[in-house]
């Protein structure tokens, strides 16, 4: 399945994206998980102060 995304995101012609991964920690024990969005290169910036 992610071959299929991939293929969809390289369109000639389309919006490019970008791939955007966050490290959060928890507060409660301390370990980190990571948050991953496909956003278009223009909200980058928006999707890194979420």
């Amino acid at each position: 399945m992610a071959k299929k995304v991939v293929a969809t995101l390289k369109k000639e012609g389309g919006k490019t994206y970008a791939k955007v991964i966050q490290a959060i920690k928890s507060p409660k024990t301390g370990a980190y998980t990571f948050k991953e969005v496909i956003v278009p290169t223009d909200e980058v910036q928006a999707a890194l102060k979420n």
